[in-house]
């Protein structure tokens, strides 16, 4: 076989997969990522919807949690893309069975086809149900959690991180008796929530289950 041809089928092959997957394709220390507006939390309430046969309720409100990053690449690819990264958080709230101790809450949300050099959100939330049993009341959420943090991760690896408070940057790391990790209370991403439909394109896409099956079936 001709060795010109092989050399360019194997360009057009390792272009093509530097295409379709960026964040993989190009080697550590290829990106940046800032943190452009560190996490803080809101209560909100329940969204009604339009246009649907209406049931008596009152909204309860919902614990928001978000942050706002920006991702760079070098080279720049030419979609203008990281394929994917990944946000961990961690949230310590009050221990509602011992006082004075406090809870870590952890959840890591994978996200797709995140948009170069352009702000983008990345949230979390505590359920109204949540709320309830953490603080006894279903509203004002804010008053259970003492501190808030989250890590960027691409191809597993931690781009960057930041917390709510200044002088306790990775405190989820430090080893803390008053502490616990803790799955009682589930945290939830925005497609978990009555929000998913809501400020579409202020968010960073959420890699859904679908997806993530279809890349693990044979």
């Amino acid at each position: 076989m001709n060795p010109n041809i092989c050399q360019s089928a194997f360009l057009a092959l390792t272009g093509a997969i530097a295409f379709l997957s960026p964040c993989a394709a190009y080697g550590a220390g290829a990106y940046k990522v800032d943190v452009t507006e560190k996490p803080k939390s809101e209560d909100v309430v329940s969204p009604e919807f339009s246009g649907v046969k209406g049931k008596p309720f009152k909204g309860k409100d919902w614990l928001e949690m978000e942050a706002r990053i920006k991702v760079d690449m070098a080279p720049e690819p030419k979609n203008k893309t990281c394929d994917s990264l990944s946000v961990k958080w961690y949230v310590a709230v009050e221990n509602p069975g011992k006082p004075g101790t406090f809870l870590k809450l952890t959840k890591e949300i994978e996200y797709v086809n995140v948009p170069l050099k352009e702000d983008v959100y990345c949230s979390v939330y505590i359920s109204p149900a949540s709320i309830r049993r953490l603080t006894g009341f279903e509203r004002s959420g804010k008053r259970a959690v003492k501190l808030i943090g989250f890590e960027v991760l691409i191809d597993g690896k931690i781009m960057a991180s930041s917390t709510d408070k200044a002088g306790k940057e990775n405190w989820w790391t430090a080893a803390s008796s008053a502490i616990a990790e803790s799955t009682a209370v589930p945290l939830l991403n925005k497609m978990e929530t009555p929000f998913a439909g809501l400020w579409w394109d202020r968010y960073a896409e959420i890699k859904t289950k679908a997806e993530t099956k279809s890349e693990t079936s044979p």
